[in-house]
């Protein structure tokens, strides 16, 4: 067989966009390999099941760990991503929103033609299977991405958007929508109380064309090149080591950690680097793993009163009861993650787009959910969109199966410290409004004794972590960017046959969740590589 005309490296956000689009083409082959498995179980299926899916390193978690952070007293902070068909999208907690339209306009601004707002809401609208239809041109109504409305009859939602308005913010009704700013409640990817990931939307409906081959369990160990050129993707499936030709093109969707590290073990990258883990160099490409950016955050928490939270919900028996009206009924708190509200603020005035983003949680959150409740609570997620630091990934060794080096380097600037303290000071503000009287008991965390500047900075230092939007390593950049690893096409620099395709090749972070802006990159590179373009969009 001489090749597949497509190799996707990794079944994850991207890649099974990829893999459903460019198979569209019945002329075309196209090879997906996956690490994990098919992710069908009940467990994935369930959005209640995020909080196991989260906490925990396994089948479905590749459950990685940074290095010290400097600026964060020196701990190590637990980075999920997902592991299996849908990747990320699999346990991510199923908030839908795409960024703010100066987002992708700055894109353009760095000479990326063809990555401004007006070029990618196409995309977007594509990908929509939307509950609100297509709503003024701004969403899509026919796309495999089902985006629902939540279910939750609690109290606590309308309070928290309440909360926020007696604060002095604005309401919104549509965070993807003609504003983003304001409290409101967001858009999930649950369909019929399921999670919906790219597995389910995209990839599970196509598994019956012959021009698809989707290999499980097989993970990518390196790519094989003649000099310039990718060839073959080498792959283990248990202890034997397989490979796959490539005729045409080599798609890299495995991640912003993975996509980096999986060009290093191929030696692209810089050659000191490489070379320290013990890795010929084969191609020079200094932006490999540099330019890391992701969202931190902070939790905090409130004891609750009058109001049924997750905790009583769902404690004891409650918790099996769940489990099977779900599983034998579809029905009940299963289809719930239990965070539906939230918002997008400023720090400061005179910002251009918020640069704060909440959400709003129905239980008490702590160190991931690793640390089990043990009554009522509410909790807001505080998270810094648009930081200043950079930090990189490396190879630990030339061993493929060994987790790369995550340097996050959080809060490495004044202004990224600024940030993070005024979002406990936001958070503050909204609680102690009339709107949540009902329902607000205590303080936990920080706590009422954390008072001033330098308490809350050594609390953030101690107590901060990833809400899980890691981007960057592949930067895209415009011609003369020294640190671009892929052109405007998403093509790796100076490699034929070879793209990045996921949320690595992310310029600047976007101010939302990833996730969606991860699968409009997907559904737009499948038309740069068959040669379509925006004007040719079918629904």
């Amino acid at each position: 067989m001489p090749g597949y005309d497509y190799v996707i490296v990794g079944g994850g956000s991207a890649g099974c966009a990829l893999a459903a689009r460019l198979s569209e083409d019945p002329a075309a082959t196209v090879c997906l390999l996956e690490a994990g498995g098919a992710n069908k179980e009940l467990l994935v299926r369930m959005p209640a099941g995020v909080g196991n899916l989260i906490k925990a390193k396994g089948k479905h978690n590749w459950g990685f760990w940074t290095e010290a952070e400097p600026h964060l007293d020196g701990r190590r902070l637990w980075w999920p991503r997902g592991r299996g068909l849908g990747g990320s999208s699999a346990i991510n907690g199923m908030v839908y929103t795409r960024g703010h339209p100066r987002d992708y306009d700055e894109w353009r601004q760095f000479g990326l033609t063809g990555w401004s707002w007006d070029d990618v809401l196409p995309y977007f609208r594509r990908l929509e299977g939307h509950h609100r239809g297509e709503c003024d041109g701004l969403h899509g109504a026919d796309g495999p991405l089902r985006i629902s409305g939540g279910e939750s009859d609690s109290p606590f939602h309308d309070a928290l958007i309440e909360a926020g308005r007696q604060a002095g913010y604005p309401v919104t009704t549509d965070f993807n929508g003609a504003s983003q700013e304001g409290f409101g409640r967001y858009d999930l990817t649950i369909h019929d109380g399921s999670r919906w990931s790219t597995a389910a939307a995209y990839l599970r409906p196509v598994l019956a064309r012959k021009n698809l081959t989707v290999i499980t369990d097989a993970r990518t160990t390196r790519l094989i090149l003649d000099r310039t050129r990718v060839v073959a993707v080498e792959y283990a499936q248990g202890k034997t080591l397989q490979r796959v030709e490539v005729a045409g093109e080599v798609l890299l969707s495995a991640g912003a950690v993975q996509s980096p590290q999986l060009l290093q073990l191929s030696g692209i990258g810089a050659p000191d680097r490489l070379r320290k883990a013990g890795v010929d160099c084969l191609h020079d490409l200094p932006g490999v793993g540099e330019n890391l950016q992701d969202h931190l955050d902070i939790i905090l928490n409130w004891r609750s009163k009058d109001l049924v939270t997750a905790f009583s919900a769902t404690k004891g028996l409650r918790q099996i009861a769940t489990g099977l009206n779900y599983l034998l009924r579809g029905q009940g708190l299963g289809r719930q993650q239990f965070l539906e509200s939230g918002a997008f603020v400023s720090s400061r005035e005179g910002l251009s787009r918020p640069d704060v983003q909440i959400h709003g949680v129905l239980a008490i959150m702590q160190d991931h959910a690793k640390v089990k409740a043990t009554e009522d609570g509410f909790a807001m997620h505080l998270c810094q969109l648009r930081p200043e630091s950079r930090g990189r990934i490396d190879l630990a060794s030339s061993d493929p199966q060994a987790d790369p080096l995550i340097h996050a380097n959080y809060l490495a600037t004044p202004e990224d410290r600024r940030v993070m303290r005024e979002c406990v000071k936001i958070g503050r503000d909204v609680a102690s409004q009339a709107a949540l009287d009902p329902y607000r008991a205590a303080e936990l965390a920080p706590g009422a004794d954390m008072r001033t500047d330098e308490q809350i900075d050594a609390w953030v230092r101690a107590n901060a972590e990833t809400i899980y939007h890691p981007v960057g390593t592949c930067k895209m950049g415009a011609d003369g960017d020294a640190m671009a690893v892929v052109d405007a096409e998403l093509k790796v620099r100076g490699i034929a046959g070879l793209r990045v395709i996921d949320a690595s090749v992310m310029p600047t972070l976007v101010g939302s969740n990833t996730n969606a802006p991860t699968i409009m990159i997907a559904e737009k590179a499948a038309d740069m590589i068959r040669g379509r373009r925006g004007e040719r969009l079918a629904a």
